[in-house]
C-alpha cells in the first residue's frame, strides 16, 4: 500500500496528554502500544530496534533519532518506549521464556535478591532513558517507562500455574509475592521518575490480567493483592503532575469498576472484539477515564485496506466526543501485521483528522 505523504504536521504531545486526562481532542491523536521491527523497516528501510541493543553509543543515539523519527513521519504525537523490569530479573523467564520457576517454596523467596533489582534496572536501562531524552524532537514526548507491572512479574519468577498451585498450597507466601515485587517496583518507579523521566508526558505500564472470558486470577486477589501494589505507582506518577495510562488485555470488566478506583488509573488501553467492542469500552467507562485503542489487531490482519477504513470510520463516529481517545490497534503492531494493514489505519485516522495531504 501507497505511504501517503502529509504536509504540515506539527507534533504535540499535549494532545496525548489531553485524551490521557478523558478530554476529546479534536486532532485526535495516534497512539499504539508497541509497533515492531519489520512495519518500521518496510516502511522506512531503517532498523532502530538493533542500533539501540547496541553496545556502541554512537549507533544508540542513530537508533534513538531513527526511532522519533519514525513516530514523528507516521503523524504521531509521542512515541511509545519502555524497559521492562522482567529483563532483569534474575533467574527470571517463567512468563517470558517458560522457563522452570525460580521460587517455588518459603525458603525461595527469602534467598532471593530482591535488594539488587532496582541498582540491576538502572545499570542496564539508566542510559537508554538519557538517550531517548536527549533526541526527543521538538514537540513530541514519551509514553511508557518501567515496563511490567506487578502480576507479569511474579509470573515471571514463579510461573502461572505454579503461581495458582501455590494459592491453594501456601497463601501467606502467595500473598507476600504480590507485596514484594510491588516493594521493588515502587523503589525503581520513585527513582526512575525522579532521575529519567523527563522525556516522558504520560507514564504506562503494562500488566495482563486477563483472557478472553475471565480474569487471570480470581478477582478478590486482583483487587487485594495487585491494585494496592498499583496503587503505589499511581500515586508516585500523580505526584509529578502526569497521567497514568494502564495496558491490560483481557476481559477485565468483573473488576474494572476497581482498577478504576483503587489503582486510580487516568486511562487504559486493549480491547479486542471477541470480548468487545472498542466503543462498548468508551460508552462503559468514557466518563470516567480515557479509553486508547480502537480496531481489533485481528482486523488489521484479516481485512483488506477498504474493509479496515470502514471500521475504522464506523468506530470513530461511534467513540467522537465521548471524552479521551487516542486512536490505535486495540492491542499492538507485531511482525505478522501486514504493514498494508497498519498504512491503512494510520492513513484513515489522519484522513478523518484532517491532516493534509502533499499534492
Amino acid at each position: 500500500m501507497e505511504i501517503l505523504k502529509y504536509q504540515g504536521f506539527e507534533p504535540d504531545y499535549r494532545n496525548l496528554v489531553n485524551a490521557a486526562r478523558n478530554q476529546w481532542v479534536p486532532r485526535i491523536p495516534l497512539y499504539e502500544h508497541i509497533i515492531g521491527a519489520n512495519a518500521i523497516y518496510e516502511i522506512t528501510g531503517n532498523r532502530p530496534y538493533d542500533l539501540m541493543d547496541s553496545e556502541n553509543p554512537d549507533d544508540q543515539r542513530e537508533g534513538m533519532k531513527q526511532y522519533w523519527d519514525f513516530w514523528k513521519q507516521m503523524g504521531y504525537d509521542t512515541a511509545s518506549l519502555e524497559f521492562c523490569i522482567t529483563d532483569i530479573l534474575i533467574g527470571g523467564g517463567a512468563l517470558g521464556a517458560h522457563k522452570e520457576g525460580c521460587i517455588k517454596t518459603r525458603e525461595d523467596f527469602e534467598k532471593y535478591p530482591w535488594d539488587e533489582l532496582p541498582e540491576l534496572y538502572f545499570q542496564r536501562f539508566a542510559p537508554k532513558f538519557r538517550m531517548l531524552a536527549e533526541t526527543c524532537p521538538a514537540g513530541m514526548k514519551a509514553i511508557g517507562g518501567v515496563g511490567n507491572g506487578v502480576f507479569e512479574c511474579v509470573q515471571d519468577l514463579v510461573g502461572y500455574m505454579d503461581l495458582c498451585f501455590l494459592r491453594s498450597d501456601d497463601e501467606e507466601l502467595y500473598a507476600d509475592l504480590f507485596r514484594k515485587m510491588g516493594e521493588v517496583h515502587a523503589k525503581i518507579w520513585q527513582r526512575f521518575l525522579k532521575e529519567y523521566s523527563d522525556a516522558y508526558c504520560v507514564l504506562r505500564f503494562g500488566d495482563d490480567l486477563g483472557f478472553n472470558t475471565m480474569t487471570l486470577l480470581p478477582t478478590e486477589d486482583i483487587v487485594d493483592l495487585i491494585l494496592p501494589q498499583y496503587r503505589r505507582i499511581t500515586d508516585l506518577v500523580h505526584e509529578t503532575g502526569r497521567p497514568f495510562l494502564l495496558h491490560s488485555c483481557g476481559n477485565l470488566f468483573s473488576v474494572f469498576d476497581d482498577i478504576i478506583e483503587k489503582a486510580n488509573i487516568d486511562a487504559k488501553h486493549s480491547n479486542e472484539d471477541g470480548i468487545a467492542h472498542f466503543s462498548v469500552w468508551v460508552d462503559k467507562y468514557g466518563d470516567r477515564i480515557g479509553n486508547f485503542g480502537g480496531i481489533d489487531t485481528d482486523v488489521l490482519c484479516r481485512e483488506t485496506p477498504e474493509g479496515i477504513r470502514d471500521y475504522i470510520l464506523d468506530c470513530l463516529e461511534k467513540v467522537k466526543g465521548h471524552g479521551g481517545i487516542a486512536f490505535a490497534s486495540g492491542n499492538s503492531i507485531p511482525d505478522y501485521v501486514p504493514v498494508e494493514g497498519y498504512l491503512a489505519m494510520v492513513n484513515t485516522v489522519r484522513q478523518w483528522r484532517g491532516d493534509k495531504l502533499i499534492g
